[in-house]
């Protein structure tokens, strides 16, 4: 019985199309999210079928399945170079697949982890594909300082968004793996998306975004129709 509660079989086929993707010896990185959870369960079965794996988790949640699923397990700190990682996204964007992920609230890890892959594999159902990113007022994560978050919100909201400081369960503050907080962006006009990143990159109080761009080496779909891979336009 998978761990994940309760999964689509659209997510389910993608998941283990990208397992699949897994060879002997590699260096994997681990996802964080449902989708991708799912892809962490199948490498669990392989691996208990002899498949030789280190696994770099993305976040404290995928690391503890993986433990539960008895994959080895390291960090960048000691594989600095990762083969291939299977990550999920919110929003995938046709043609580029250029990505939008943070809802899940682990999004500087999987940055982290993402730059130092040689692939980057996403699994998503059809649901998570879109024209443009962050269009129709869709949530954009940012991960910022705590210290004095609500004048990070304000330069912010100087380059056109509304932010939402994401809370817990209970009505506190949502807290990172990394101790920061997350304001969900929403704009009523969506810059460009690398004219966007270089303005959050340069906000001070960000930590990191949701923007995931140039990074991905191919997506696999869920669908109605099956599963289907998407490779960047050139």
């Amino acid at each position: 019985m998978p761990l994940v509660s309760d999964p689509s079989p659209l997510k389910l086929a993608a998941a283990e199309a990208a397992a699949a993707l897994v060879g002997d010896g590699m260096i994997v990185g681990l996802g964080s999210g449902s989708t991708a959870s799912l892809a962490v369960e199948a490498l669990g079965r392989r691996v208990s079928q002899g498949l030789r794996i280190v696994g770099v988790p993305t976040s404290e949640k995928t690391a503890e399945l993986a433990r539960q699923l008895g994959i080895p397990l390291s960090t960048l700190a000691e594989h600095q170079r990762v083969a291939l990682t299977i990550d999920g996204a919110d929003e995938v964007e046709l043609g580029t697949l250029d990505l939008i992920k943070g809802l899940g609230g682990a999004l500087l890890r999987e940055k982290l982890v993402a730059v130092a892959t040689g692939r980057l594999a996403v699994v998503v159902d059809e649901s998570k594909l879109v024209e443009r990113l962050a269009a129709d007022y869709r949530p954009l994560p940012v991960e910022v300082v705590a210290f004095a978050w609500q004048t990070t919100a304000r330069r912010l909201e100087a380059l056109g968004a509304e932010c939402i400081l994401r809370l817990a369960t209970g009505g506190q503050p949502f807290v990172t793996d990394q101790g920061n907080y997350t304001l969900d962006c929403r704009f009523r006009s969506v810059p460009p998306a690398r004219e966007l990143q270089s303005r959050l990159d340069g906000t001070v109080g960000v930590v990191e975004h949701g923007l995931f761009l140039g990074m991905t080496w191919q997506v696999i779909v869920g669908g109605a129709a099956g599963v289907r891979v998407l490779h960047r336009e050139p």
